[in-house]
């Protein structure tokens, strides 16, 4: 078989999230050195306009013209490189026949969904399809659910390598966000609740924890989740709900899942923003949960979406400045304990603002290394996740390139 002409293709190129990660590009690769790649989406001016932004190194920039609905062009798209790394959401307004193609010709694939039920979708109808071409499809590259997933993987290596066993329980607790999520995250958010709030069924998968776990007869653990504020000792501190919980932790159970229950068969998990002691801590989870909960209700409501849409949120193709997103932080504390009384801590960071500079880094990154990492064994078809299937290697990738930082605590 041919080697295709490019080791990645960055489809979407010309959204807010897809400049970042092409700037990323540019400036640990070139054009034509070690990694070939392009850019592509709809618009060949756009994509033209961004291969100018991005200044001499890029004239030479490969420009690739592929609409999300012309399924010629993706199938041509996808026989022509051998990763497919696409920003085009909501993924699942726009993202299922590129997805249905890069299986098709064997491409693996990568994006930055949180929409639990478009990836289900898309593992029920393709998985069989993706083992067979050996295409490898990784969904949930991005703030949600990069740090959820290999914060585990991390910690349970670590509790193995010191303890001799994995954690049992794992708490995660948001501690630092600056920084607002992108108008991509918020049209797919808005689009889950479209989708819900006309089909029950949905309803019932989105609330079940193991939603994106392959089916099993074994019976699982009932998982923890914080609705409502409450106080946790472990972390010593006012917990409120975490609104990417809904993703990250379904992410986190199929990488157990899928890597042969690594975590244990009675591995417990959740996630919260941690929001400090005293009644300080009360008030501000208080007031965190009450303003979720409205803002879930307000976007189920057409025209109170409406209204937020035109005054608030972010709209798609809008962020911060270069500025901006240097300013931003994040940081999220995950908590094991295991038998015996056993607990250790890992803090993991990120230098930019979660929704655009850090979450373009991280997703480049895994690109790459979805890309140029297949010389060191190449894992079969199908629907994996970050951890399962790339694991330490991008976690190094991460550390060495993306500004992120994982660093073990006293339990």
């Amino acid at each position: 078989m041919a080697r295709p002409t490019y080791d990645l293709v960055l489809h979407g190129a010309s959204s807010f999230v897809g400049r970042i990660v092409a700037e990323h590009l540019i400036e640990r690769h070139g054009v034509g050195r070690d990694l070939r790649w392009a850019i592509s989406g709809r618009s060949p001016e756009r994509l033209h306009a961004l291969r100018d932004l991005l200044g001499r190194r890029a004239m030479k920039l490969p420009v690739l013209v592929a609409d999300a609905a012309d399924a010629d062009a993706l199938r041509m798209l996808c026989a022509r490189t051998r990763v497919v790394a696409s920003t085009v959401g909501p993924y699942a307004l726009h993202g299922g026949p590129l997805v249905a193609a890069c299986v098709a010709a064997g491409t693996d694939y990568c994006d930055l969904t949180g929409e639990v039920q478009w990836v289900r979708r898309m593992i029920t109808r393709h998985q069989r399809a993706a083992r067979r071409s050996g295409a490898r499809i990784v969904h949930c590259c991005g703030f949600d659910s990069l740090p959820s997933d290999l914060g585990v993987h991390v910690l349970q290596r670590a509790a193995v390598a010191r303890f001799g066993a994995p954690f049992e329980r794992v708490r995660a607790r948001v501690w630092k966000l600056r920084g607002g999520f992108s108008g991509g995250t918020i049209a797919s958010l808005l689009n889950v609740l479209d989708e819900a709030r006309r089909d029950a069924a949905l309803r019932r998968a989105l609330a079940d924890p193991y939603a994106l776990c392959p089916p099993s007869r074994a019976k699982r653990p009932r998982q923890p989740e914080v609705r409502l504020p409450e106080y946790d000792p472990v972390a010593g501190g006012w917990l409120a709900p975490f609104v990417m919980a809904a993703i990250n932790s379904r992410v986190v159970h199929r990488s157990n899942a899928l890597s042969g229950m690594t975590y244990g068969r009675d591995f417990r998990y959740d996630e919260a923003v941690s929001c400090g002691p005293g009644l300080a801590g009360r008030a501000r989870a208080a007031a965190l949960a009450a303003a979720l909960a409205a803002g879930l209700a307000a976007g189920a409501v057409p025209p109170l979406r409406a209204a937020l849409q035109r005054f608030v949120l972010p709209a798609s193709g809008e962020g911060p400045s270069p500025e901006q997103q240097r300013h931003g932080r994040w940081e999220i504390r995950f908590f094991g304990e295991g038998p015996g009384g056993t607990r250790l801590a890992l803090r993991v960071t990120g230098d930019r603002d979660p929704g655009y500079g850090s979450t373009g880094r991280m997703f480049a990154e895994t690109a790459i290394a979805l890309s140029l990492d297949r010389a060191r064994g190449r894992a079969p078809g199908g629907f994996w996740t970050p951890a399962s299937l790339l694991g330490d290697r991008l976690v190094e990738r991460l550390v060495a390139h993306a500004g992120v930082r994982f660093e073990c605590l006293d339990g």
